[in-house]
Order: structure tokens, then sequence, then C-alpha cells
């Protein structure tokens, strides 16, 4: 007698895709020979960790221990640069973590979650999981359209994602429009601003630090993320900012240990090397230029980004671009699975790695 598996999933899981990641670089060094092969496709920083991350990391020695299983100095640190306290912090194994844990926190079947068209993938997967339904609202110049959300709001809404800025688009919201949309949404519908790139943009003059309105929106969740401008995403760590009650729920579904004791000292240790974070931003911001510059000379529309990476559209499937890139050694993202078939979202790299890309575009385009 046979047993059919996939039979006993719950309903959610059975239904979801897994996530797919930018294609690693081995796995391209395996498919095509290759060598000298860059990745611009997954908004890693290519500078890497900071010199004083990875001494503290190569002194990390004792590992055959459990680390702090609440991040203490970890929270302490982060309360501080935030100025809240460290009840309202939660960490996570990466921000994702914190993504799929409010949604087992809070969301049930018979909830919605509302996201926008254009957003990041992780949302509709862990409303999949949860089996909620989903909310898709149409996106407005490639962004988050705020007021068709609040008008989406039933209720039944338990939570809103909206990421700022948004990925893979690039595009954000202004302080004044964002505050706006936080007050006029519901008590009873949580609103989670996923800002991952946050280091990126907070230079714009318009560009909301919403951390700063914790104590005014007790229904907000604030997610950052160790993983972008400061370098860290191999070591998978982030964390969310709210309210104390929110964090207590959280912390009942965060699975124990679930940052390392590696992740714990890189974070606290880069969170304090401000200058490598004004650099890191600094060459993003050259990076952009230089991509920018070349999609015009190109004669190429694309997508202004505040984020560390740009989509450029083709006008056509941009899928045989990619291919061509990738026998060029370039690795950059396709986001048809994002409604977006005829554009590319490029990661920004180092000077030379972006050269690569733009030269290796010009032959392709130019065939």
């Amino acid at each position: 007698m046979s047993c059919d598996l996939l039979a006993l999933a719950t309903k959610g899981v059975a239904g979801l895709q897994p996530y797919s990641g930018g294609k690693p670089i081995e796995e391209l060094e395996r498919e095509l020979g290759l060598d000298e092969i860059i990745k611009l496709a997954s908004n890693e920083n290519p500078l890497g960790p900071s010199q004083k991350v990875l001494d503290i990391i190569a002194s990390t020695k004792d590992l055959s221990r459990y680390p702090d299983g609440n991040g203490f100095s970890l929270k302490k640190a982060l309360a501080e640069k935030h100025d809240v306290e460290p009840e309202k912090i939660t960490l996570g194994n990466g921000s994702n973590d914190v993504l799929e844990m409010v949604a087992r926190a809070f969301v049930t079947t018979e909830h919605q979650v509302i996201y926008s068209q254009h957003s990041f993938a992780v949302y509709p997967i862990v409303t999949q999981a949860v089996g909620a339904e989903h909310v898709v609202v149409p996106a407005n110049d490639w962004g988050n359209d705020l007021p068709a959300m609040l008008e989406a709001i039933t209720d039944k809404t338990r939570l809103i994602f909206v990421a700022n800025p948004n990925n893979p688009t690039g595009t954000w919201v202004n302080r004044s429009d964002l505050k706006n949309f936080l007050e006029n949404v519901p008590e009873h519908v949580l609103v989670l601003l996923d800002e991952a790139y946050f280091e990126y943009a907070i230079s714009e003059a318009n560009y909301p630090d919403s951390s700063l309105w914790l104590d005014d929106f007790k229904n907000l969740i604030v997610t950052r993320t160790f993983s972008k401008a400061y370098g860290l995403a191999g070591l998978r760590i982030g964390y969310a900012l709210s309210h104390p009650d929110i964090a207590n729920l959280l912390n009942r579904v965060r699975q124990p240990f679930n940052n390392n004791s590696l992740a714990l000292v890189a974070a606290e240790t880069a969170l304090q090397d401000t200058h490598y974070i004004l650099h890191s931003v600094g060459v993003n911001h050259s990076g952009m230029k230089q991509l920018t510059l070349a999609f015009d000379d190109m004669g190429l529309e694309f997508i202004p980004s505040k984020g560390n990476f740009i989509c450029v559209d083709f006008e056509q499937p941009a899928d045989a671009i990619y291919d061509s890139l990738l026998k060029s050694g370039v690795i950059v993202r396709p986001v048809a699975n994002y409604g977006m078939p005829n554009h590319l979202r490029v990661s920004v790299g180092l000077e030379s790695e972006n050269k690569k890309f733009i030269d290796a575009l010009g032959k392709i385009l130019a065939k």
C-alpha cells in the first residue's frame, strides 16, 4: 500500500512554489565551465563585510556552545542605535525570518494579507504558507499604491506588507504619504514596513525613518537587515522593531537559537562601524550613476531606484538577454516571476563589475 506523501501537506504548503534566489556563481561554473564570473543578481554588498567584522569573526573561537538565545548584547546595541527599549526588538535569521514569524503569529486561514503587485516574493510565500487569502493591489508607477491599499482593507484584513524601498523595482514612499497611510489603517490591521534597503535610501530628504513612529502606531512593525549595506548576507541576521506586545508574541514563535554566535558578534560590530556604512553607501551611489549613464547611452529605460539595484526595461521578453549575459560570465536577475518579463534587475557592483556587465550588455544588444 503506497501513501501519497504530498497529500499529507497542509493546503497552504501544498500550493507553494519554493523561493528561487539569484543563480549562484558555483552553479554557473558547473554549467558552462566559466571562470571570472560576476554576480549582480542578489542585491549583495560587493564590498563584503568590513575589516572590523572579519577580525571579530576570526577571533570568535568558542563555537561549541549555543549562542545567547535572546541576543542580549546585540539587542542592547540596537536599542541604543534606535533609542528604543530592548523589549521592542525581535531578532531573525535574516529579516525574511521575521516576515515568516509575523505571518505565523498573527495570520490564519480566516484572514487576508495585502501587498503590492511587483513586491518582494516572500510576501506571497508566507501568506500562502499560513493559508491566508492574498490581496494583491495593482502597482502605481511600479510602486506601492497606498490609497488603493487602504481601499482594499476589510474586516478580514490582518496584515499589510509595504517594502520601502520596494524590491525589485526600487521605488519608494515619501514621509508624508506613508504617515498619512498609517494614520488611516485600522488598529486591527498590522502594517509591516520592510526596510531592507533603508541605509541606501535614508539620504533622500523625504524618505522616512519609520522606526521613529513606533510610539504613534502600535500596529507598526519595522524590519531591517544586516544582509545589504552591512555586507553580512551569508550570516543571515535581521531584526524587527515593534510594540513590546508584538515583539513578545514574535519571540514565542521564534525558533530557539535562530541567530548563530558569529552572526551576533558580526552584526554588533558592523552596527558600530559607521565609517564602513558611509563608504558602502558611497560606492553604491557611484555604481548606480555608472549604470544609469550606461543605460541612457544605450537608449534603455529603467526604473529610478533607491536600493542597491536597478530594473532595466528591454521592451521585449528579456530571457534571451539574460541567457547571453550568463554566457558572458555575468549573472543578473530575471524578474518575470514578479510580473516584469521585459525587465532584468541588476545589483550595483564594484566599478569593474559594473563595467564588465555594461560591456557584455553592449555587445549583446549590438548583435
